[in-house]
């Protein structure tokens, strides 16, 4: 996952005369902006024109849009239906245009239906700092416990999702605390059912993973688009800057709009800042699945260039992209916006990440069983009796498919209110 920030502008007027045309209030334009689209018509066409407009600056492959007149949403999307369905289509629309060399496919090919798998569009607005939307809130550790395996102690962790580090930093102390007793050179970690949450608490956790040695060094860097980076996005002056507290910013001697936030890779570079007390991890087994997903998948990445990193179980979900939420009338629009590469520069999991074991996972396992299918197999790794062959190692059982409910908790997730953007120096 992932910033995340909702933010609020007046909305439209509620109802529309049919004597009069409603002029182009959805994206503000003065003298120094370039028009692009007619600026009066109605609240649809208004709506239709800035959801595009927005795309053109801040989507992440906005490369591949064509100019407004070319596109022409109005008449493209003229009698579609109603307006949520005509709105939904043309972000769906815009979402298939980039294609991924590697598949041939849209980054953003959908699970199921016309959605796209990461950009959203949905009606209405919550408060920011909300932990209602993620999934398992409130449940970081599930499960923890050092495992006797052979000669080897092993640190074993369960983590349900990554509410608020507020929520969630007690336990993790905890479990991270007795790990360090035992001094174990291997933890599993098992997301199988972490669908992400706050990118915070995942950074936490990989704080408490690391050794001192690496505080400093990169852990990732979000990178937004070309305009994005040099400042040239001016449509999101229309969009007004929100703290952490929901709260608006001054900036120059104004109210900071979302224009002010700095893009730069180097201004959104996190690093690692050792917490706890444990060092002598060396190797990392991960427990997947399809769940496995977002922050989730950011933990991964983020270790992978500077430890032995292993995945047991099944192929990750994919979301390597992030982004924040765009008012447009009643309607909050997710473009992605940015893509989260480890320290090595990687981010090429938009269909998942494939796990170094194939382990078809049961349903509902109990978490921290040394005989459990997975985490056996991660065991059997650690000590030297399992191999890294999928064939051998495949087992039966009840399959975890990634199912239409799981767009679903990815999308809210994804849209959870975490903004730590930072306003330009």
């Amino acid at each position: 996952m992932q910033r995340y920030i909702k933010l609020y502008i007046t909305l439209l007027p509620l109802m529309l005369t049919a004597a009069s045309a409603c002029k182009k209030a959805n994206v503000a334009v003065d003298e120094a902006d370039e028009i692009v689209s007619p600026i009066t018509g109605t609240r649809s066409q208004l709506t239709l024109d800035s959801i595009f407009l927005y795309a053109k600056q801040v989507y992440l492959w906005n490369d591949v849009l064509p100019v407004y007149a070319e596109f022409n949403p109005r008449q493209k999307y003229a009698g579609v239906g109603s307006d949520i369905t005509t709105f939904r289509k043309e972000l769906f629309d815009i979402s298939q245009l980039k294609i991924n060399s590697a598949t041939g496919k849209p980054y953003e090919l959908p699970v199921y239906f016309e959605n796209p798998k990461y950009s959203n569009l949905q009606v209405g607005k919550s408060m920011p700092g909300s932990t209602a939307t993620v999934a398992n809130a409130g449940t970081a550790v599930l499960s923890n416990k050092v495992i006797i395996n052979g000669n080897t102690l092993v640190a074993y962790l369960a983590l349900g999702s990554f509410p608020s580090l507020n929520s969630s930093k007690a336990a993790l102390d905890q479990a991270f605390a007795e790990f360090a007793v035992s001094n174990p050179k291997v933890i599993i970690i098992d997301l199988r059912s972490n669908g992400g949450g706050y990118l915070e608490t995942a950074e936490y956790v990989a704080d408490l993973i690391v050794p001192t040695s690496l505080n400093g060094r990169v852990m990732y860097s979000e990178v937004f688009n070309p305009s994005m980076q040099n400042g040239s996005a001016k449509i999101l002056k229309n969009q007004p800057y929100l703290d952490a507290n929901g709260k608006t910013a001054i900036y120059n001697g104004r109210l900071a709009t979302m224009a002010d936030v700095d893009y730069t890779i180097a201004g959104n570079t996190y690093k690692f800042n050792k917490k706890g007390s444990l060092q002598t991890v060396k190797s990392i087994y991960f427990i997947v699945s399809g769940n496995t997903a977002s922050a989730s998948e950011m933990l991964i990445s983020s270790l992978k260039p500077y430890f032995d990193v292993k995945l047991i179980g099944e192929k990750t979900y994919g979301k390597p992209v992030g982004f924040f939420g765009i008012n447009i009338d009643q309607y909050s629009v997710y473009l992605s916006s940015f893509l989260i590469k480890n320290a090595s520069g990687w981010s090429d999991y938009f269909t998942g990440m494939q796990p170094d074991v194939m382990i078809k996972g049961v349903d509902n396992p109990v978490l921290g069983d040394p005989d459990e299918l997975c985490l056996n197999a991660a065991l059997s790794l650690v000590n030297g009796t399992g191999t890294l062959n999928v064939s051998k190692l495949a087992t039966t059982g009840k399959t975890t498919n990634v199912k239409a409910d799981i767009l679903q908790v990815n999308n809210i997730e994804s849209v959870m209110l975490e903004n730590r953007l930072r306003l330009r120096k």
